[in-house]
């Protein structure tokens, strides 16, 4: 493969410079020069055993370091989650193959774990020689000592996990108390790392590495098999697929929105948040991509595991740790300075007890797509939805916080009240397509009242467009432009051809355009969210514009627009949360589900269009 040189800016690579590997249960990033800066454990929102992405000096990592490493690219073994790094130095070529393993004749549709609880690192030189150096720096100090052929570790933070590090080559423990060492290689030796978290691995009988990186292939490619996909883009839907499937958590069906916590949307700024967690929001959007191309086991997992939760809870909540509760109180980490130093490094996430309507709709329609699906409504599931619907009824008129969870006083968001007026929408679908009591006469009332509500007092007929807040009833609108609004044609509150969302199309394009196809999703001078400093644009807003422009028919247009989205990708394929208009780097935390929802939804949008566009032709 063509390989890069690296370039660095206090010490950290890009966050583009990273590939992410997984096993349902928890994650790592990996980073282009071998190094892996990322890893949490035992699962994806546990306290971070690494997190030199945070802090290069700091925060830990786990290192195969070349000696005078010039450049290095990164790969995917085709539909896996099995990541390849190609190393370049002065006298040699290497190979770093990374996974987090998985058991052989893992199916990765079964709500069990698939794996192994092990990190594999299996390095081998491809021609010339190579000086590596192995180099293990946790992010608290831990307790090393040798057993059973291996390192024994006591981490302080997790006392419970046994953990253990196994390495082909001789280590030794400095004074520093880091664990490494350095070996000098030729053109077909091999080097083999691994961490084990399981507690019960027996180092003496080590299996082959090269049939554990084999078997954990052969599980994720029979996964991928499952993807039904023909449409633009078809390698980066197929690879948004997998990131989706590398944040999804086995065990329950709950998808966090991102592999990361506390990147920032603008270097330097203070608005950097963990999202190590599941939004019923991003969730029930990544469910209606996944669905789309055939993923549906996924989407009817995430689906009883909410609905599980709400029923316990007696209603929905906005977020869910993994355990189903609620993720612990937020708090700043004055021990990492953050990526490019750009604290606060926050774990936890205070948005978890704001309120925010749009909950009801997002979990209604995932329950909506199911029953379309073929899924059957008993008494007691019927219950459980007819009470979502109630709440929205309830709730509608109360302010909220808002699809991007501002921390300043609630406002009567358009996108919420539109929401609460799909809860109650699909909720009459599901009642009659399943044959369910239900009060019809009074729910339809209710959800004709809640969209003449958002087309009326959501208008600003002086400037043509809807705005992202009601107005009181009989006073002007002045509620700023937001990209949510892009949203409101695909959740069928208004058709993408009505002339006012034509028009407020236009008026978002323009107003939130970031240059290139990107849009913020706000502007903070008009739209206050409490918070200072700046963001980068929003990818998924973007992605909303390819869905209205491919909704009104113009998809040499939409096409265009999408192209140039899919391109900003990586060579992994992978996508964060933000873009900086200004160099095209990225912002935020990565991989960021919402993008690649977006890759999949808009896609998946645009090729049924030009299906029917050739239908007529």
């Amino acid at each position: 493969m063509p390989t890069r040189p690296l370039t660095r800016d206090r010490g950290q690579l890009p966050i583009e410079d990273h590939g992410l590997i997984g096993d349902g249960a928890t994650c790592a990033l990996v980073a282009r020069d071998a190094s892996i800066p990322w890893l949490c454990l035992p699962e994806f929102d546990s306290p971070p055993f690494l997190a030199g992405i945070l802090d290069h000096e700091r925060g830990g990592s786990l290192d195969l370091e070349l000696t005078g490493l010039q450049s290095a690219d990164q790969r995917y073994l085709d539909d896996t989650g099995v990541l390849v790094t190609e190393l370049h130095g002065p006298d040699g070529v290497v190979e770093v193959t990374d996974c987090l393993t998985l058991r052989a004749g893992a199916d990765l549709t079964e709500l069990v774990p698939g794996g192994r609880s092990e990190l594999l690192r299996l390095a081998r030189v491809v021609s010339g020689t190579a000086e590596l150096t192995v180099r293990l720096r946790p992010r608290d100090d831990v307790q090393v000592r040798e057993e059973g052929g291996g390192w024994a570790l006591h981490w302080p933070t997790r006392p419970e996990l046994r953990l253990t590090l196994w390495s082909s080559h001789p280590l030794t423990v400095g004074d520093d108390g880091v664990l490494g060492g350095t070996v000098t290689l030729r053109a077909g030796d091999p080097l083999t790392v691994a961490l084990h978290w399981s507690g019960n691995t027996r180092l003496q009988d080590r299996q082959d590495p090269e049939t554990l990186v084999q078997q954990t292939a052969a599980a994720w490619r029979a996964w991928a098999a499952r993807i039904r996909y023909e449409g633009p883009q078809r390698a980066l839907v197929r690879r948004s697929a997998l990131t989706l499937k590398l944040l999804d958590h086995a065990a329950t069906g709950a998808i966090m929105a991102a592999a990361t916590s506390s990147l920032p949307e603008d270097v330097g700024g203070v608005r950097n948040w963990d999202y190590r967690y599941t939004w019923v929001r991003d969730a029930a959007f990544s469910v209606y991509a996944l669905r789309r191309i055939g993923l549906t086991t996924e989407a009817d997992s995430f689906l009883a595991w909410t609905l599980t939760n709400a029923e316990r809870d007696g209603g929905p909540k906005i977020m869910y740790a993994l355990d189903g509760g609620q993720p612990p109180e937020e708090w700043e980490d004055p021990g990492l300075r953050g990526w490019r130093d750009s604290a606060p490094v926050r774990w936890g996430n205070g948005a978890a007890g704001q309120t925010q309507h749009d909950v009801y709709g997002e979990l209604m329609d995932v329950a909506h797509q199911w029953t379309t699906d073929g899924g059957q409504v008993d008494e007691h599931l019927w219950t459980a939805l007819s009470a979502l619907a109630e709440q929205a009824i309830d709730q509608w008129r109360t302010p909220d916080q808002g699809i991007w969870e501002i921390r300043s006083a609630g406002r009567p968001f358009t996108y919420s009240v539109a929401m609460c007026q799909v809860a109650v929408d699909r909720a009459l679908r599901i009642a009659e397509r399943c044959g369910l009591d239900h009060p019809r006469e009074r729910w339809r009332a209710a959800a004709e009242e809640m969209r003449a509500a958002v087309l009326e007092r959501s208008w600003d007929g002086e400037r043509g467009t809807f705005t992202e807040h009601l107005a009181e009833e009989g006073t002007a609108n002045d509620g700023g432009l937001d990209g949510s609004l892009l949203a409101l044609p695909l959740r069928g509150v208004v058709p993408f051809d009505d002339p006012r969302m034509v028009a407020t199309v236009e008026k978002v394009r323009a107003h939130l355009d970031a240059g290139d196809g990107l849009l913020y999703r706000y502007l903070h001078s008009e739209s206050d969210d409490g918070l200072p400093g700046q963001e980068g644009a929003f990818l998924l807003c973007s992605f909303w514009l390819v869905d209205n422009l491919t909704g009104q028919g113009r998809l040499d247009e939409a096409e265009a627009l999408y192209d140039s989205l899919c391109a900003r990708a990586t060579p992994l394929g992978l996508l964060s949360e933000e873009i900086d208009p200004g160099d095209g780097s990225f912002l935020g935390n990565f991989p960021q589900a919402f993008s690649h929802l977006g890759v999949i939804a808009s896609g998946w949008k645009l090729a049924q269009a030009r299906r029917a566009e050739a239908g007529r032709s």
